[in-house]
């Protein structure tokens, strides 16, 4: 039976058929968390974006694809994301036990352009049985317009056959500094661009103090809009997301230290996230450490850590 706080998160999609919310109910009701409205999902598609070596290395079971979802079922995670090769060995070896979510566009470290390739299908998605597709825009980009375009064809299409969509919206290109990237203004509004084209769980990075835009800034200051700590931030880019009224997780990014992960999840906790999308922090990790960090993370959106 769905909790009340699945209920109200599925009242915000109304617009959506009973397939594509019976998905985010899947997602929703899944793992340790399942229940509370809170998410944690393990993204694996970091071998496309930055190489093998570079993302398994350093712990080398995790070169394995099988590796992944048995880590994300056992540590009773919510969904598990990542490109086609990898769902299909899910999909194979654990057949309903996790909700799987398609990537379906991937970018690579060599190119020069921030851009992605369509790499599946949304018939590929409903072949291996996922809840969701996952597709990457970059707000920023000289791209971003041919990114919005593909998106909003597989977004009709997903929605069309019952899935949800994942809308991982990094800003990036353009007249951007690698500092304005991470800016709470431009993440807002990279936020809320995902919204606007029909996201049903969006993925952004944790927003630094930064405001970029000049125009930006004299809102933020006419407005007096508190940006002083991160959980203020967070709740900032929730409310950008239609007044929270979509799923907002927030990427975990290059590795770091415990303690500041279970900071981080604790600011998105109390800004009103919906969790946490953490890939590299968990899987270049010892089996061991990861399960003992995705509980106490688990335990925090709980609200007992």
């Amino acid at each position: 039976m769905a909790t009340a706080a699945v209920r109200e998160i599925l009242s915000w999609y109304g617009s959506d058929n009973p397939g594509t919310r019976a998905n985010l109910a899947r997602i929703l009701n899944q793992g340790r968390l399942g229940g509370t409205g809170k998410l944690v999902i393990l993204p694996v598609d970091q071998g496309f974006e930055h190489g093998p070596a570079r993302s398994f290395a350093v712990n080398p079971a995790a070169y394995d694809p099988r590796y992944h979802p048995a880590l994300a079922i056992e540590a009773g995670l919510s969904a598990y994301a990542a490109p086609l090769g990898m769902i299909e060995m899910a999909a194979d070896a654990f057949p309903g036990e996790i909700p799987l979510i398609l990537k379906v566009n991937s970018a690579n470290s060599w190119a020069t352009t921030k851009d992605q390739a369509v790499t599946a299908t949304v018939d590929d998605a409903l072949r291996l049985g996922c809840a969701a597709i996952g597709f990457t825009i970059y707000p920023g980009s000289d791209q971003f317009f041919e990114l919005v375009e593909e998106m909003r064809e597989l977004t009709a299409e997903a929605k069309q056959a019952g899935l949800a969509v994942v809308v991982w919206s990094y800003p990036r290109g353009g007249e951007l500094s690698k500092e304005g990237e991470l800016a709470l203004d431009v993440g807002a509004y990279a936020a809320h661009m995902a919204a606007l084209v029909g996201a049903h769980i969006i993925k952004v990075k944790p927003p630094t103090e930064v405001v970029a835009l000049e125009a930006a800034k004299k809102v933020y200051e006419k407005e007096r809009i508190d940006i002083a700590t991160l959980a203020k931030r967070i709740e900032h880019v929730v409310q950008a997301c239609f007044n929270g009224k979509r799923l907002v997780v927030f990427s975990g990014g290059e590795a770091k230290d415990l303690e500041g992960i279970y900071a981080e999840c604790r600011a998105i906790r109390d800004g009103g996230g919906s969790g946490s999308i953490i890939g590299r922090n968990t899987f270049q990790r010892p089996k061991d450490e990861a399960l003992a960090m995705l509980g106490k993370i688990i335990e925090i959106y709980q609200g007992k850590a």
